[in-house]
């Protein structure tokens, strides 16, 4: 073989070596990125079982550390605008919902910072965004979006429209008081007191331990001037409710109506 030839041969080995390599290469970067995403969804999941059980700083340290290893994923980002809101920094949190919009977050995130937004008294976006939630007819949670739809519109004055959202969220959920509770908050609003009223009470007899029910009755009572019925129901209130902190707020209602 001439010299030429051993030179071709010699090429051809190189660049089998350094095909060989760089294939090496990335299957070994490919594999250390697989770990790196499933420690990521190990440390999302910690986090988030960190938040259903009230551990606010641990699951700030899981879905920190998720967000490092994995990062711009819509979930955790999610999450971590609900840490935010939780811990009262709302700046934070919605940063962290306009984030996860960015990176292809769906109608849970919509939902949710419509609930955000709602807080921050931003009512036409909150509109929107609870819109744009809806827009998935596969989203599980229709009744909250809603709800949230609902309150955008209250805020904005659309009684008419705030109540056709409350009754639709009924639909989606027949047993939940809370689109009812919602009703009767724009009868109230909109100065519909004896629709209010009667919602409220009817609200009232199958609910008589629930405090937001019996805010909502006693402010209109005492509007009305029904104090003899106001002070029986704080009474029964006082009687039947669960909470320490309600019954002493029972208490402190009645004392002012005496």
């Amino acid at each position: 073989m001439n010299c030429a030839g051993y030179i071709r041969n010699g090429f051809t080995v190189i660049l089998f070596c350094l095909f060989a390599i760089l294939l090496s290469g990335c299957a070994s970067s490919q594999k250390h990125e697989a770990q790196e995403h499933k420690l990521a969804a190990t440390h999302y999941q910690l986090g988030k079982d960190a938040l259903i059980k009230g551990m606010l700083p641990k699951a700030f340290e899981e879905l920190m550390k998720a967000d490092k290893l994995h990062p711009n994923q819509p979930e955790v980002l999610d999450v971590l605008a609900y840490a935010w809101l939780l811990r009262g920094d709302l700046d934070k949190a919605e940063a962290h919902y306009k984030r996860a919009l960015r990176y292809g977050a769906g109608s849970a995130t919509k939902n949710n910072y419509a609930n955000l937004l709602n807080k921050l008294q931003r009512f036409p976006e909150a509109e929107k965004m609870a819109i744009g939630a809806l827009e998935d007819p596969r989203y599980p949670n229709q009744d909250l979006a809603f709800i949230n739809l609902g309150d955008a519109l209250l805020g904005q004055n659309k009684y008419s429209l705030a109540i056709q959202a409350y009754r639709q969220a009924q639909i989606f959920s027949p047993g939940s008081i809370l689109p009812e509770m919602r009703i009767a908050k724009a009868y109230a609003k909109e100065n519909r007191t004896n629709e209010a009223i009667l919602l409220y009470r009817a609200l009232y007899s199958r609910n008589n331990s629930n405090r937001a029910i019996v805010e909502g009755l006693l402010a209109l009572l005492k509007q009305q001037g029904e104090t003899t019925q106001a002070r029986l129901m704080l009474k029964e209130f006082n009687h039947n409710a669960t909470s320490a902190l309600d019954k002493a707020w029972a208490m402190d209602e009645l004392a002012q109506l005496k």
